[in-house]
C-alpha cells in the first residue's frame, strides 16, 4: 500500500502560474483529480495528500472541496495567511474540516532571506499545533540555516520538509546541503518527503546515478522512520513520469527491510498527517 504525500491540482492560467516557465511548458494545462486517478490506476498508490499551489484561501477551499468529492484524496496541505493578526480566527473557521491536515507557505519564493524568522509569521506557525496541523517546509538549499533556527522556535510543532530542501543537483553540489539537512534532521519533530529531486536536476539529462548521493544523504539523515514518498505530480512530468519516479524510489529503498519500506511508502504518511 502506498500513500503519495505530495502532488498538486490546478486550473492553469499564466498569471497565477507564472513560475511555470518555457522549459516547463508541458505542464501548462489543467491537472485535476480525474487526471491523477487515471495516472495512479494500477500503480499500487491507494491515496494521496494534495498540496497547495496558490497562496490564497480560495485555493485551500477548492482543494478541501475536491477532497470531499474524491475518496482517494486523504488529506490537504493548504495555505493560510499565517502572518495575519487574525490567524486564530481563520484557523477556527477550518477547525472542523476533516481533510485539512497541514499548512504550507512558499518560503522558497520569498525574496527576504529572513522571512522564515519573521515575528508575525512565527506567531501564526505557533498556533498550528493547537489545531493538529502539520507545517510543510518548502525551501531552497540556501534557506536551510535559517530554517533550523525557525524549527527550534517550535519544538512541539510537527514539520515536514518538501523535496529534500531542494539541493543543487543540477550542478552536482552536495555541500553545505548535506551537513545542514543532517543538522535539521536531529530535530525529532521534523520529517522529510522523498520528492522533487528530478526537477532540481537537468530535466533532459539527469540520471539515477546522479541522484544516488542525495538519496543516500536523506536516508542517513532521517532514517526510514521519518521519510515519506511523494511524486510531485504533475511538476515531475517535466523530467520524468509518475511510474518511473515511483519505481526509482522503490529501487533506492529496496535494500531496506519490508517493514522499513512500508514506513516510507505508507505508515509514516498516516502518522504525520493523521490520515
Amino acid at each position: 500500500m502506498i500513500i503519495d504525500t505530495h502532488h498538486h491540482f490546478w486550473n492553469y492560467n499564466p498569471v497565477e502560474f507564472d513560475w511555470i516557465d518555457d522549459e516547463m511548458a508541458a505542464i501548462r494545462k489543467n491537472f485535476l483529480p480525474e487526471d491523477l486517478a487515471s495516472t495512479i490506476h494500477n500503480s499500487g498508490v491507494d491515496g494521496v495528500v494534495t498540496v497547495q499551489a496558490r497562496q490564497c484561501l480560495e485555493e485551500t477551499d477548492w482543494l478541501l472541496q475536491l477532497a470531499s468529492e474524491n475518496e482517494f484524496i486523504k488529506g490537504v496541505v493548504g495555505w493560510l495567511p499565517l502572518a495575519n493578526k487574525n490567524i486564530q480566527t481563520i484557523l477556527d473557521q477550518y477547525r472542523g474540516n476533516r481533510w485539512l491536515k497541514g499548512v504550507r507557505h512558499v518560503v522558497q519564493g520569498e525574496p527576504d532571506p529572513e522571512f522564515i524568522l519573521g515575528e508575525a509569521f512565527n506567531q501564526g506557525v505557533s498556533q498550528l499545533k493547537e489545531y493538529g496541523l502539520v507545517y510543510d517546509i518548502l525551501i531552497l538549499e540556501h534557506q536551510l540555516a535559517n530554517t533550523i533556527r525557525f524549527v527550534d522556535r517550535h519544538p512541539d510543532q510537527q514539520f515536514v520538509v518538501d523535496h529534500i530542501a531542494k539541493p543543487k543537483i543540477k550542478t552536482n553540489e552536495i555541500q553545505p546541503w548535506q551537513n545542514l539537512l543532517k543538522e535539521l534532521a536531529r530535530r525529532e519533530n521534523v520529517s522529510c518527503k522523498i520528492s522533487g529531486m528530478v526537477t532540481e536536476a537537468d530535466y533532459e539529462h539527469w540520471t539515477e546515478v546522479q541522484l544516488q548521493p542525495y538519496f543516500d544523504a536523506v536516508l542517513e539523515a532521517f532514517g526510514p522512520a521519518r521519510l515519506m514518498f511523494g511524486s510531485d505530480w504533475p511538476v515531475c512530468q517535466v523530467a520524468t513520469n509518475y511510474s518511473e519516479w515511483l519505481q526509482l524510489v522503490k529501487r533506492q529503498v529496496s535494500t531496506l527491510s519490508s517493514e522499513e519500506q512500508n514506513l516510507i511508502f505508507y505508515h509514516n504518511a498516516l502518522k504525520a498527517y493523521q490520515l
